[in-house]
């Protein structure tokens, strides 16, 4: 796909995690707080994850997609570019969307993180599923958990609106195989904007 929200044509602001993060687009990030870094370089971090409280000592300059894939076994955030440009990494941080791929463990001290596997079961992912299967948004399904979590924190915000709205605010998360179109009608039937 080419042109305003393909490759090779300008990109839109985004509030998805391959974009401008959310203070970029008027979205105020929660501070973050520091954890305690000890002298064997790790650090303490005491978080929640998924609704549940978990303390671990990091590494200071672990990335937060190896702790939750690599250590907690939370594998729907995928590794793929490892720039922040493809919204495959997306979790929420304190309702907004990181790419975990440039987002320390430590930074998610004090704060709440949500992956897809919190996602599983709440009426939102049940919606969203409905959505992307009846309008076929998912092939591989790579993308498919940084495009719910986004699309989750969008709808936190009441963002909604019409099509070109909800496209701009998604053009941080790209698909390799299954084209904007079924996508973008999936998330305009769940953020209730107009066709």
């Amino acid at each position: 796909m080419s042109g305003r929200y393909g490759v090779g044509g300008p990109q839109p602001p985004s509030i998805g995690a391959g974009g401008p993060q959310p203070s970029d687009a008027g979205i105020a990030a929660s501070p973050g707080t520091r954890a305690i870094r000890d002298e064997s370089g790790t650090e303490t971090v005491r978080t929640t994850i998924n609704g549940e409280k978990v303390t671990a000592e990091v590494p200071a300059e672990e990335l937060l997609l190896d702790f939750l894939r690599d250590r907690l076994g939370l594998t729907g955030a995928k590794q793929s570019c490892e720039v922040q440009v493809c919204g495959a990494c997306t979790v929420l941080v304190d309702g907004d969307p990181v790419s975990s791929c440039c987002f320390l463990a430590a930074d998610v001290d004090g704060r709440e993180v949500e992956t897809i596997e919190g996602l599983a079961g709440s009426d939102f992912h049940r919606r969203a599923a409905e959505a992307f299967m009846r309008h076929a948004a998912v092939q591989c399904g790579f993308c498919t958990s940084g495009m719910l979590l986004t699309a989750k924190a969008l709808a936190a915000r009441g963002i909604g609106g019409d099509r070109d709205q909800i496209a701009t605010a998604m053009s941080g998360n790209l698909c390799r195989c299954t084209g904007y179109v079924s996508i973008l009608d999936s998330l305009t039937e769940i953020l209730g904007g107009d066709q």
